[in-house]
């Protein structure tokens, strides 16, 4: 396969390095709004055994390259043109959330992507995580009983950089929406309603653009069962990514280990742990690895898409229902924020 790659910034980067290392790969090319940034990565790749990196000078030239798949790792207002010209193309493709800026952007791709048959996968890289694979699996089996009760929390160790924040759509839209699929995904429930809440006790920036850099939602599920989700852009003990699911038989958590910065008290000695996650990079480091083979087995027709742009677009009218809900204060239903 002769695999494109939109983006070579720290995520396109991770993702082409993964790809290198698929034997089904059999060339990758990559392009980059800025040339060079193209180029360096694909001579540092191309110091690999395999020799088959090469660089275009624009991300338009990707389009004329023979590809048989393309990975959208570029910037975010850069994803609906690059999926819309992929889908037209008939090339598969593979992109990182969100697949546009806009519910409006999400609704036209998922329906080109239903009406053409083109497969488009979603970056939702928690779905590949072997701990929330394991919990939709108890949860399917009936291990846990009916649910009564789920919490997801999403607690990042820093805020991201100042010139971020006007674009990237808010804490509900671009961190907890991550919280959102994963709860729909592993219970599978429809979310029925939704109670949102955020504050800002760090920097102003946040305020400045109608954001928060903490948030919290209670959501309903359509068969009753209540989950509950916190999100921050503070949390200094380390990068915090959980799910914790409980049942009328059982309870179960996913993302709790020897680098979750938690500390249990009172404590008789020193927890002998590893040092706490720093960045979601490291964290589902081996979720992203996970999703593009799922993506290479998808073009390959060996697998069903795990994530096609309905599943993002569900996600997305949930984020804009808890956004539309901590601006009014009051109980928000999805069907309010649907196109």
């Amino acid at each position: 396969m002769r695999i494109g790659l939109a983006g070579a910034g720290r995520i396109g980067a991770r993702h082409a390095a993964a790809l290198c290392t698929m034997p089904e790969v059999e060339s990758l090319v990559i392009a980059d709004a800025d040339p060079s940034r193209a180029r360096d990565l694909a001579v540092r790749l191309d110091a690999r055994p395999r020799d088959r990196v090469r660089a275009e000078e624009s991300v338009s030239g990707l389009f004329g390259a023979g590809l048989d798949g393309l990975v959208v790792a570029a910037a975010t207002d850069a994803h609906a043109a690059l999926v819309e010209r992929a889908v037209a193309a008939r090339i598969g493709v593979f992109c990182e959330k969100p697949l546009a800026a806009d519910v409006d952007g999400t609704f036209h791709i998922a329906a080109a992507a239903r009406r053409t048959g083109v497969p488009v996968q979603v970056g939702f890289q928690r779905r590949f995580d072997a701990g929330y694979v394991a919990a939709r699996e108890a949860v399917s089996a009936g291990r846990l009983g009916w649910l009564h009760t789920v919490r997801s929390c999403s607690f990042d160790p820093a805020p991201p950089p100042a010139g971020y924040v006007p674009t990237s759509g808010g804490l509900f839209r671009d961190c907890v929406i991550h919280d959102l699929d994963s709860i729909r995904h592993v219970t599978g429930r429809d979310v029925a309603w939704v109670i949102a809440a955020g504050s800002n006790r760090g920097d102003e920036v946040f305020r400045r653009y109608g954001d928060v850099d903490t948030g919290a939602a209670l959501l309903g599920l359509d068969d009753g069962t209540l989950g509950m989700i916190g999100a921050t852009r503070y949390n200094a003990a380390g990068y915090d990514v959980r799910l914790e699911l409980f049942g009328s038989k059982d309870s179960l958590v996913a993302g709790m280990d020897d680098r979750t910065p938690v500390t249990p008290v009172p404590a008789d000695e020193p927890a002998d742990a590893r040092p706490a996650y720093l960045s979601f990079m490291e964290r589902f480091s081996a979720a992203y690895d996970a999703e593009l083979r799922a993506f290479i087995d998808v073009i390959a027709g060996r697998r069903a898409n795990p994530c096609p742009p309905d599943e993002a677009l569900e996600a997305f009218y949930l984020a804009e229902a808890c956004e539309l809900s901590r601006r009014e204060g009051r109980m928000v239903q999805p069907e309010e924020v649907r196109s």
